[in-house]
C-alpha cells in the first residue's frame, strides 16, 4: 500500500506541476509579444519622424531652388537694366542730331536719312527686349512715369497735363529706368477757386 501511496502521490504532483507549468508558459508568451509590440509601435514613431524629416529636406531644397532662379532672374534684370541705361543718351544723341539739322538740303538730305534709319533700328532693337518708350506729350502727369522739370501756364492745355516733353523716359518690361523730363501745365487764374465766400 505504501508504494500505491506513493505512486498516487506521484500522479498528483505530476499534474500539480503541469497545471502550474502552463500558465507560466502563457505568461512567457504573453511578454514577448507586448515587446514586440512596444517595439513596432517605437518602429512606426521613427519612421514618422524620418518621413517628416524628409519632407522638410525636401521642402527646403526646393525653396533654395526657388530662391536661387529668383536671385539669378533679379541679377539678369539688373544687368539689363544697367546695360539699357547706358545705350539711352545714344538714343537721345540721335534724336538730338535730327532735330539740329532742321529742314535738309540736297547735300544733308542723305546724312538725315541715315541718322533716321539707324535711331528706328535702334528702337526696334529695343523694343524686341521689352524696351517702352515713355513719350507723355499731351497726357496727365503721372509721378510714377514722369519727373516735372517746371511747371507753367498754357491756356489750351489742362492743369497737370504734360506740355513738353525735355527727354524722354524709358521702361524694361514695364519697370522705369529713366523717367520722363517734362514741363507740366499750371492752372490758371480762372481756374482757382474762390475761397472767400
Amino acid at each position: 500500500m505504501k508504494s500505491g501511496d506513493a505512486v498516487a502521490e506521484q500522479g498528483q504532483t505530476q499534474d500539480t506541476g503541469n497545471g502550474e507549468g502552463q500558465p507560466e508558459a502563457s505568461e512567457a508568451q504573453a511578454v514577448p509579444a507586448l515587446d514586440a509590440e512596444a517595439e513596432l509601435k517605437a518602429l512606426r514613431e521613427q519612421l514618422a519622424a524620418a518621413e517628416d524629416r524628409a519632407l522638410r529636406v525636401q521642402a527646403e531644397a526646393q525653396n533654395m531652388i526657388r530662391r536661387a532662379k529668383r536671385d539669378e532672374e533679379n541679377a539678369r534684370k539688373l544687368a539689363l537694366e544697367r546695360f539699357v541705361g547706358a545705350l539711352l543718351p545714344v538714343i537721345d544723341n540721335l534724336e538730338r542730331a535730327q532735330a539740329a539739322m532742321g529742314e535738309p538740303t540736297d547735300a544733308t538730305r542723305p546724312l538725315l536719312e541715315g541718322v533716321q534709319l539707324t535711331h528706328r533700328s535702334f528702337l526696334d532693337v529695343m523694343q524686341k527686349f521689352d524696351v517702352a518708350v515713355v513719350d507723355p506729350a499731351g497726357q496727365g502727369f503721372n509721378p510714377e512715369l514722369h519727373q516735372a522739370m517746371s511747371m507753367v501756364e498754357a491756356p489750351g492745355a489742362a492743369p497737370n497735363s504734360v506740355v513738353a516733353v525735355m527727354q524722354k523716359g524709358y521702361t524694361l518690361n514695364g519697370r522705369l529706368v529713366r523717367p520722363a523730363m517734362v514741363v507740366v501745365a499750371r492752372a490758371g487764374e480762372a481756374s482757382h477757386v474762390d475761397t472767400t465766400a
